[in-house]
Parts: C-alpha cells; sequence; structure tokens
C-alpha cells in the first residue's frame, strides 16, 4: 500500500480522471488575451560541482544516502516533478503529470548537463514538455534560458556579459532546438549594461522581483504623449501586467525608436509564502491565494505570476510537487484561469506600461548587488559571523580575471583569428568534446593549421577562460563563509585557471593571488583568511598527471587479468588511459605490477608518458611510484631490477628498490580519488565482512529458541543476539536476492527464491527485525521493474507465472520492510494503462480467457497502487 508521506497534498478531494479538467475549456484565451492567466516560474539550477581536474562530481557525504547533492535533489526534485502523482483518498495514482509541461522554468545549464549524463528519461521529459508547451501555447514554449553559470552580471565586466548570454542560448538553443524568448539572471541580478546586453543578442523579456522596479507608468499616446510617472521603488508596481524598460539614450535617441527589453515582475508576497509558508502545501489553498491578487478593475485580462526556486517543490517542501499537479490540471482550470508562461502572455498581451529599473539589484539582498561583494548582513547566520571577506575575495578573483585576460590575448591572438569570438563560441565544445567536434571547431577558428602542441595550447586557454568565468559563480559568496564548500569550489575554479595560464605562458600568478586572498578574513580560526582556505582546502586538491597515474595503478590490482601482449584503453574521470606495457608477479603476500601508460586529457588533448611500479604488502598497505618515461631501454632496466628485487620477498627490499629507481613521491591508497578509494576499500574489507556474517548466523542459529522465548515472553531481547539476528536476516537476503538476480528469467528458480524471501520477511517480523541492505532495496526496485516491463512489452512465457512472480515478489518487498518504492514501476504501469491494458480490457469483455488475464493485469495495478477502478467498472 501506498505510505503515508505518498498521500495526497492537494486539497484532498476523491479524485477520479473524469474529474480532472481537461485543456479545452475556453481554448480562444490561448489566441486572445481575456481573463485570468496563472504562471507559476520555477528557477532550477545547482551550481557546477565538478572537481575542475577531473571533470565529475565527487562523492558529498553531506548528501547521504545519495552520491552528491545533485543526486540527492533529484530525487527529491527534478525526478518527482517530471512524475508528479495525482492520487485519490485511497493513495492511488489517478494521473501522473509532468509538471514541466505547465511551469515556466528555466534549468540552468550546468544542471542540464548533469541530468543528462545521470537521468536521461527525465532530461527527455522535460525537452518533451517544452515540446508541448509550445504546441498549447502556439509556439511559445515554457522554457526559457540563463546565464551559462549564475555570475552576478551587474558585477561581470562587459566582456563576460555577453559570454554568460551567449553561451545560456547556445546551449538553450542546443538542447530545445529553438531560440530562447526570455532569459533568466541569476539572482535577478540586473542593471541597465546588462539590459543592453540581453537587447543586443536577441533576448525579449527577462523576469525581476518587484523591489527592482524604480517607477512606471503608462506608454505615451497622441492623447497623453506625457504621461506621469509613478514612484515604485518601495516594491509597489502592479505586478499584474508586463512592462516595456527602454534602454538608456544614446545620441539624442527618440523615445520611441529607442531599443527595449520588456519585463514581467513576479507576485512578491505571494512567491514568499511559496518558500517561507505552508501554501503549497494544499492546491486549493495555493489557488486561495493566487486568487487573492486577482484585480477586480475589469481590465481584459491580468496576469498573476509567482516565481521561486524550482526546488522548492519537492526538496524543500517535500511532496509539494503534488500540489503543482493538481493545481495546474483541476483548481485552475476549475477557477477559469488558464496556465500560461511568460512568452505566450507577451504575445497576447503587448506592454501598454514602461518601468525603470534601479541601478543594480538582485531578488535576494536588501542592498542591491552586495551579498556578492561586501559585508551587508545578507546571508548571515543570524550576526554570529561576519562577511568581511567578500569585498577581499571579489577584488582577488577580478585582479586575477584581469591577469588572465592579458595571457589570453597575447597567447590566443596566435592561435586564433578572433580570441574572444573563439571563447564565445567555445560553449559548443563544452557540449560535445568528441575529436571530430574539437578538430571543427579549431578549423573554424584557427589562424593557421595548429601543430598538435598548439592544439593543446589552445584548448588550454580555452579552458582558462572557462575556469575564469566559473570562478564568478554566485554560490561563493551566498553563505556567511569563505572556507563553505561553495567559497572553496570558486577558489579551485580559480586555482586550475592559474596552473593552465602556467602551463601556456609560464606566467607564475599564484602568489599574486594568496597575497589578495589573504586579506579576506575568515570566521573560522583555523583558517584565519582567505589565503590559508586556499592552502589547505584547494591545493591538497589538486591533481597531477602522475597522481592520474598512480591512481590507474593501484585500481590496476584489483581490474581483471592482465597480459602485456597488447595495449588497452581505458578510463580515468576525463583522461584516457592507454596501457603500452602491464606486468604483474605475486611473491608471498606481495603483489608488484609495473607498467607504461600514455595519459591525454580529453578536455586540454595534453599527454604524457608515465612509469609506475605499485607494491601491494597486503590489507591496506600499498607503496606506489610514478615517472616519466624516458625510453624502453630505461624502462626494461627498472621493471628488471624491480621484479629481482620482489624474488627475494622482502617488503623492505622490494621498496627500497623502488626508492632508489624511482626518486618521486610516492603514493597510498589515500592518494587515490574517493570514489575508487572508497570501492577498494570495500573490496579489502569483504573477506572480513563475509567472517563476521558466518559468525553472526552461526550465534543466530544457536540461540534462535532463546530469541523466540524473549519474543515470545515480551522481554527485552539482549542486545547482542538482536544484532546478531537482523546481520544473519541481512546477509541471507543479500545473497537470495543475488542468487535471483541471476536466475530472474527462469521461472521455477524465481519462485524458489522469493519463496525464500517470504520466509525471511516472516522470520524477520516475528522477531521484530530490521533490515538495514540499502543494497537489496535497490535490486528489488530494479528487479519488479524489469519483471512488469517484459510483462507488458516483452511477454514470452506464461502470462499466469509471470504475473504470480511479480506479484508475490511485490508483496514480499514490502513484508521486508526495507522502504521500497516502486515509482518507476508505477510509471510504467500508468503509461501502458491507457495505450495498452484499457483496450485489451475494452475488447475482452466477450471472451472469459481474455478477461481473466486483463483482471489480472488490473490487479496487479492495484497492487502498484495506481487507480484501477474506472476499467473495472465497465467489465462488471
Amino acid at each position: 500500500m501506498t505510505s503515508a508521506a505518498e498521500r495526497p497534498v492537494n486539497s484532498g478531494a476523491n479524485l477520479t480522471s473524469d474529474s480532472i479538467p481537461q485543456d479545452t475549456h475556453h481554448t480562444d484565451h490561448l489566441k486572445q488575451a481575456t481573463g485570468v492567466y496563472v504562471t507559476v516560474h520555477g528557477h532550477f539550477y545547482q551550481p557546477p560541482r565538478e572537481n575542475p581536474y577531473l571533470d565529475a562530481i565527487e562523492r558529498q557525504p553531506s548528501a547521504a544516502p545519495f552520491h552528491d547533492w545533485n543526486e540527492r535533489i533529484h530525487w527529491e526534485c527534478y525526478r518527482p516533478n517530471a512524475f508528479a502523482r495525482i492520487l485519490n483518498d485511497q493513495g492511488e495514482v489517478v494521473e501522473i503529470v509532468n509538471n514541466y509541461e505547465y511551469f515556466s522554468f528555466n534549468m540552468g545549464p550546468t544542471l542540464m548537463s548533469w541530468l543528462e549524463r545521470y537521468d536521461f528519461e527525465v532530461y527527455q521529459r522535460i525537452l518533451e514538455a517544452d515540446i508541448k508547451s509550445c504546441q498549447r501555447l502556439h509556439g511559445h514554449g515554457n522554457a526559457i534560458a540563463q546565464v551559462y553559470n549564475h555570475i552576478i552580471m551587474p558585477l561581470a565586466n562587459e566582456r563576460d556579459k555577453y559570454t554568460q548570454i551567449r553561451w545560456g542560448k547556445a546551449d538553450f538553443h542546443s538542447r530545445f532546438g529553438r531560440d530562447p524568448e526570455g532569459m533568466w539572471l541569476a539572482e535577478t541580478g540586473v542593471d541597465y549594461e546588462t539590459l543592453e546586453a540581453l537587447v543586443a543578442e536577441g533576448i525579449r523579456f527577462i523576469i525581476l522581483a518587484p523591489s527592482q522596479a524604480q517607477r512606471c507608468r503608462p506608454l505615451p499616446t497622441d492623447h497623453d504623449p506625457q504621461p506621469e510617472w509613478q514612484e515604485v521603488g518601495g516594491g509597489q508596481i502592479d505586478p499584474t501586467r508586463p512592462y516595456r524598460c527602454y534602454l538608456k539614450p544614446s545620441n539624442g535617441d527618440q523615445h520611441n525608436s529607442r531599443p527595449y527589453i520588456d519585463i514581467f515582475f513576479y507576485d512578491g508576497p505571494i512567491s514568499r509564502d511559496m518558500g517561507f509558508s505552508d501554501v503549497v502545501f494544499n492546491s486549493s489553498h495555493f489557488a486561495g491565494r493566487i486568487g487573492s491578487a486577482v484585480r477586480g478593475d475589469h481590465r481584459q485580462s491580468q496576469l498573476i505570476s509567482v516565481a521561486t526556486d524550482g526546488e522548492t517543490f519537492g526538496h524543500h517542501k517535500k511532496g509539494t510537487e503534488k500540489t503543482l499537479a493538481y493545481a495546474f490540471r483541476g483548481e485552475f482550470p476549475k477557477h477559469g484561469w488558464t496556465v500560461t508562461n511568460f512568452a505566450h502572455y507577451l504575445s497576447l498581451n503587448t506592454p501598454t506600461w514602461e518601468a525603470e529599473i534601479k541601478p543594480a539589484t538582485a531578488w535576494s539582498c536588501a542592498h542591491g548587488v552586495d551579498r556578492w561583494q561586501d559585508d551587508c548582513g545578507c546571508g548571515g547566520e543570524g550576526g554570529v559571523w561576519h562577511q568581511k571577506w567578500r569585498r577581499p575575495l571579489r577584488d582577488a578573483l577580478n585582479w586575477l580575471r584581469d591577469q588572465l585576460i592579458e595571457v589570453y590575448e597575447e597567447n590566443a591572438r596566435l592561435l586564433f583569428n578572433d580570441p574572444w569570438l573563439a571563447r564565445d563560441e567555445y560553449v559548443q565544445v563544452m557540449r560535445d568534446r568528441s575529436p571530430a567536434n574539437v578538430n571543427a571547431f579549431l578549423s573554424r577558428h584557427q589562424t593557421h593549421k595548429l601543430t598538435a602542441a598548439e592544439q593543446v595550447d589552445a584548448l588550454r586557454l580555452l579552458e582558462m577562460q572557462r575556469h575564469a568565468l566559473f570562478m564568478f559563480t554566485s554560490c561563493g559568496w551566498f553563505f556567511e563563509e569563505i572556507s563553505r564548500p561553495e567559497g572553496t569550489q570558486i577558489l579551485r575554479y580559480a586555482s586550475r585557471a592559474l596552473e593552465l595560464a602556467g602551463d601556456v605562458a609560464g606566467v607564475q600568478l599564484e602568489k599574486g593571488f594568496l597575497k589578495r586572498l589573504a586579506l579576506a578574513p575568515s570566521n573560522v580560526n583555523v583558517f584565519r583568511h582567505g589565503g590559508e582556505v586556499y592552502r589547505q582546502l584547494v591545493q591538497t586538491a589538486q591533481v597531477s598527471v602522475k597522481q592520474v597515474a598512480a591512481h590507474y595503478a593501484i585500481t590496476s590490482l584489483f581490474g581483471t587479468d592482465k597480459t602485456n601482449s597488447h595495449p588497452e584503453q581505458k578510463r580515468v574521470y576525463c583522461y584516457t588511459v592507454n596501457e603500452m606495457d602491464y606486468q604483474l608477479q605475486r611473491m608471498g603476500s606481495l603483489t608488484l605490477a609495473v607498467g607504461h601508460l600514455q595519459l591525454v586529457s580529453e578536455i586540454t588533448w595534453e599527454s604524457e608518458s608515465l612509469v609506475f611500479a605499485v607494491l601491494h604488502l597486503g590489507g591496506w598497505d600499498f607503496h606506489c611510484c610514478t615517472q616519466l618515461f624516458t625510453g624502453r631501454r630505461n624502462y626494461t632496466q627498472l621493471k628488471e631490477k624491480l621484479f629481482i628485487s620482489l624474488q627475494q620477498a622482502s617488503a623492505a627490499h622490494t621498496i627500497l628498490a623502488m626508492t632508489q629507481l624511482f626518486n618521486e613521491e610516492t603514493f597510498s591508497l589515500q592518494n587515490l580519488f574517493a570514489e575508487e578509494r572508497h570501492r577498494i576499500m570495500r573490496l579489502l574489507s569483504q573477506e572480513t565482512l563475509t567472517r563476521l556474517d558466518q559468525l553472526y548466523t552461526q550465534a543466530y542459529r544457536d540461540n534462535y529458541g532463546v530469541l523466540m522465548a524473549f519474543h515470545r515472553d515480551e522481554l527485552e531481547v539482549p542486545q547482542e543476539l538482536q544484532v546478531a539476528a537482523e546481520i544473519a536476516l541481512g546477509s541471507r537476503s543479500m545473497i537470495t536476492l543475488r542468487s535471483l538476480e541471476q536466475d530472474i528469467t527462469d521461472s521455477i528458480l524465481t519462485l524458489n527464491h522469493i519463496v525464500e524471501l517470504e520466509a525471511i520477511a516472516t522470520e524477520a517480523k516475528h522477531l521484530h527485525c530490521r533490515l538495514n541492505i540499502p543494497e537489496g532495496k535497490q535490486i528489488l526496485e530494479q528487479l519488479i521493474l524489469r519483471l512488469l516491463w517484459q510483462l507488458l512489452h516483452d511477454s514470452n512465457g506464461s502470462f499466469a507465472t509471470q504475473i504470480q512472480c511479480l506479484e508475490r515478489l511485490i508483496d514480499v518487498s514490502y513484508q521486508l520492510n526495507i522502504g521500497i518504492s516502486l515509482h518507476q514501476s508505477q510509471e510504467l504501469y500508468f503509461s501502458c494503462l491507457q495505450s495498452q491494458i484499457m483496450p485489451l480490457c475494452l475488447t475482452s469483455l466477450g471472451n472469459q480467457g481474455d478477461n481473466h488475464q486483463c483482471r489480472q493485469l488490473l490487479k496487479l495495478g492495484q497492487k502498484l497502487a495506481v487507480d484501477v477502478s474506472h476499467v473495472l467498472s465497465q467489465l462488471d
């Protein structure tokens, strides 16, 4: 059954699919501006979290049980909004709504890149939602673009403003297949220079907070050529209409000939309530709050628009994606309101008012844009910590940016016809780093046919500029302390940019950068200032090519068997590893591997030829050395000496030989990148854990009767015995589930494994055991999804046996009480309900055999908590 957490958070009405209004009411409202229109805008964004050396997000323990915060928020927000449930009073699914079809939304490019890699199904749902909204709203899609990596535009120099807009536009077009009409500004940070850049790049509208308006008035007409300005600086602007904002005049421009951009000011009070009250926990309450903003002044049409972080719906406020689904499909249409987006409303309602904005403002700072440059108090921890570090951090990064401009212009002009055009178009490479695409890019921009070394320098320079932009990501200043992960992350981008500048031009800028960072005082005593934050948290996280080689060397001991008869190609994050030679020997408890690698960066194409030797002394003890390859003769001699030293079966002797031959820094398990280090730690622990499982299982078996007696007499069970029972039953469950994975195509073996799981579940219930098997939970969810897919799409066995296996597996999943989620199976079943199951049921009315099969399918739907009552009623 559906858990309490999955129950409706909407109005609580008893819903059926017939009671949900379809998009057929007053379709003329989509063609001419009449009535009330509602737009809910979600600003979906995650900052770039990738390690700048590896181009991958490393595990973030604070996001547990998920791998990182992107993944956690995805499962709490991005995916639930792509498959938002409308439930009835029994907690059964009446409809699954893609909220992105109704949201106005921007999805930050760095987040979209991650989604494309991590969950392509949700990524496609977002793209499809924009297509469907275009079809519904006469060519105006819900999606708008975003400045690329969320920099505060008023604080950026002119060139960076344009690059952020151009990258955002290009990324948007490559995904959505159309040019964006609107653009979201990071933190809605805006000034007139930003507006000029937006207009120059063809952006038609933006969305701002009402507090960012200075004054407004009706547009001049023949009847009233000089309408009076109304001061609205206190957030008093009417947000129910769009406004035209003209750029500052130059060269005596006439008012009506000046360039302009249209602005929507969202409803501030409702938007605040969405983030900070319970208004979005109930759809009728939400609709009531929207309705309170409708103005009864008899205008032909008006727009009620609200805007907030998209993560509000599901991440910050659990389950509220259901509120939105019911509001979009039920509550808003019930009031006669048209759900639209800004571009569509603008097509129906050309602005008749104009507005002027304040000089430099944002939606999350009461002091303009000081949150990203000064100790203004915004983002502080109740006044406990200062933000005096903000200005020195901004100054240090501005200094570094300007130094990198000199490096870029001096070196890039030798390689690119137009260095800054190359930077603007580099986003095409950031989207697709395939050799063919990179070569095509370089061919378009190169001043001459570049040599291999020049190609590497060209890519290094462009990467340097990419990191120079990423180091201004707004999150670095948003909170109260420079040493937080957000501040550390932008300093890591700065560090990588510094390193690339040194690689290309030989300049040493780090000392000057550290001097300026030292002026940024930290609130944390162990750091004291930004320079120490950089030394302790940034420099220690830098990754050298030798560390990549050491990572490969140590992990190679835990891979498949190798031979040195042919080269192998593998990947270590963004490096391609060509294994030119590899040899491994064991002597007692010692294992020695020696190899020759060619490492190639997939980002900058730089390559390095290295030699490594790694000695595993057993357990957690590794000794690894690397150095540059100096020729096959030297490598052969080195390899021969090392394996001769191993023959003495002395760890000390072999380590001494390695030290003499390499004369370089050594690496151990601790130097591995965290992901692989944790994998190897689990492998090294497996034998011990298996032995412990056996001991606990024996203790459980020996004391089973004692345990039962304690439970029978309702006495407190000794902790040692209870723990033994839980570990033993958990271990038994995992053994059975792994066997089930292997035998899932064999119905008889599958049923046998299910019987065993049922016995385990019964035993666990009697003994009040809580099974801690997160891996088992994932296995069960995927097995149920796989069996359901086979039943619905690829059934080649006995229908009765297949459905019996599936039903019993679902039942036992709940009986094991391990927090099973069948959302993906539910989504699969629901998608087939209309397309396959209902037509089958309608054609089976006169056939008893088909009718029985149809009833079994519908019973399965009930087990998956899908409302099939309307189909069952037609069979009765």
